[in-house]
């Protein structure tokens, strides 16, 4: 369900152990999120366009263009 996520964390170098660190969640958490078992809560949706400098949109797959606005 959210593939690009993944494709984001994978392209940074990232484990998703260290997601979960930075989320404040655990692992399995953060994988059920990747696999679209758990929805992604608003507050944790922010900071990984935060962290990944792309706009929520494009996380969601409402559009395939990462800018921010």
């Amino acid at each position: 369900m959210y593939p690009r996520i993944r494709d984001l964390r994978e392209d940074n170098d990232m484990k998703q152990r260290e997601l979960a660190t930075y989320l404040n969640c655990s692992q399995q958490v953060y994988s059920n999120y990747e696999l679209g078992q758990r929805d992604i809560p608003t507050d944790v949706l922010i900071k990984l366009s935060s962290l990944y400098k792309v706009s929520v949109d494009y996380i969601l797959g409402i559009t395939n263009d990462p800018k921010r606005y």
